[in-house]
């Protein structure tokens, strides 16, 4: 079981670790190269309340009386990873590249040819006792460890639409902003240590709004960073966000932040973890991008308000998981919540997306995860209508790493 699990983490960040892979191959120039992943399905039944009063809410991301089946990838996307690492001198160097498949067509079409295939990772690394450098297109920092510590990223959590397309959301805009692969140049301290800190500057994001207000001149980097500390049972962690961008028609510029940080204390057979996030400027969900409330549709962006000035977000997570002892089974539970702040020049709205999910998971073989979900959403605008729009989202699958 620690196997899948380190694999699973690794999978989700890009760093497949080649003593998890089923097959390495060494070179004669002294360089290795892994192959790597998992392949699962999840049958997924979806039913929303016939009523509701919420569906126009900024950022709402359940909608009203919308029911269906359908047998998809989960949050975590099947992953195809290959990596060639060597040693020349004193630097470690490393090429990873990572396929992230999914196994559905979205909105209930028969027949999809070519774009199912998503191209996730492409990062070259050079390192040694000094730390590493990362080249390339990866996870960001930004809630990182709030997505990686999340039951769902072995299970769907939210669902994301209805007969959706792509990977689940899991708890994206229920908990945590979603931090997304992209291009990048991060540092990081050595591993191995209680302590490690990352930073790097990021490809730059414009902030718009859905009414049409964009910051899109981005003449500096976005930074992020992100430490850890484990010792014990316990880790903590800390990360956040800066990002500049300009509107060249008024002459002004803006600077989105956010900050997230969390706790894990986990055992063999036990663990609590809570997570949390602030930002101004980024959005909900999908950072800098908005969803179209109850549809999927991408925007340009919920972070900026129609006058221009920056919405606040916040978001947490609590979490429990139980292992018996000597069990092949764990059970766990949490609770998360996201919202969305109208700015003070806009009408006065709250946008409030929760989710609690329930999970057993069943380690069957070595390789092999069964996993069984119930998931609990609604979406409330609190301030102009506090009715809900409710769905509840039953599910099974198979995980299969490799």
């Amino acid at each position: 079981m620690k196997r899948v699990a380190l694999l699973c983490v690794g999978l989700a960040v890009g760093a497949a670790s080649a003593a998890e892979a089923q097959l390495t191959m060494q070179m004669s120039n002294g360089w290795s190269f892994t192959f790597s992943g998992n392949v699962n399905a999840f049958a997924i039944y979806e039913s929303q309340d016939e009523e509701g009063g919420t569906l126009g809410a900024p950022g709402g991301l359940i909608g009203i009386g919308g029911k269906g089946f359908s047998i998809r990838t989960g949050l975590l996307p099947a992953f195809a990873v290959f990596d060639a690492k060597g040693k020349e001198g004193n630097t470690d160097l490393g090429v990873h590249f990572g396929f992230a498949p999914q196994i559905q067509c979205g909105g209930q079409a028969h027949d999809c040819f070519g774009a199912n295939i998503d191209m996730r990772q492409v990062y070259l690394t050079l390192g040694g006792t000094w730390g590493q450098i990362l080249a390339g297109r990866e996870i960001g920092l930004f809630n990182r460890q709030n997505i990686l510590t999340d039951q769902t990223l072995f299970g769907v959590g939210a669902t994301g639409g209805i007969n959706g397309g792509g990977t689940t959301l899991g708890r994206i805009g229920f908990g945590y902003i979603y931090p997304n692969f992209v291009a990048q140049l991060t540092y990081s301290t050595p591993a191995g240590r209680p302590g490690q800190l990352s930073i790097g500057v990021f490809q730059p994001a414009s902030l718009a709004s859905d009414a049409g207000v964009a910051y899109d001149e981005t003449q500096i980097p976005r930074l992020e960073a992100e430490g850890t500390y484990k010792t014990g049972d316990v880790m903590v962690w800390v990360n956040g966000t800066v990002q500049n961008a300009k509107n060249t028609a008024l002459d002004e510029s803006k600077t989105a932040a956010g900050a997230g940080g969390g706790f894990r204390f986990g055992r063999t057979t036990f663990s609590l973890t809570g997570s949390g996030y602030w930002g101004k400027g980024i959005g909900t969900t999908l950072q800098f991008n908005g969803v179209n409330s109850g549809t999927g549709g991408v925007l340009d962006g919920l972070g900026v308000g129609a006058d221009g000035e920056l919405r606040d977000s916040y978001g947490f997570i609590g979490q429990v998981t139980f292992t018996p002892a000597n069990s092949k089974l764990t059970v766990a539970g949490s609770y998360g919540s996201s919202y969305l702040q109208a700015t003070d020049g806009e009408p006065d709205f709250k946008t409030e997306n929760t989710l609690i999910s329930g999970g057993i998971y069943y380690q069957a073989t070595k390789s092999l995860k069964v996993v069984g979900e119930g998931n609990f959403a609604w979406t409330k605008e609190s301030v102009a209508d506090p009715e809900k729009n409710q769905t509840f989202a039953p599910a099974f699958g198979f995980m299969l790493f490799f």
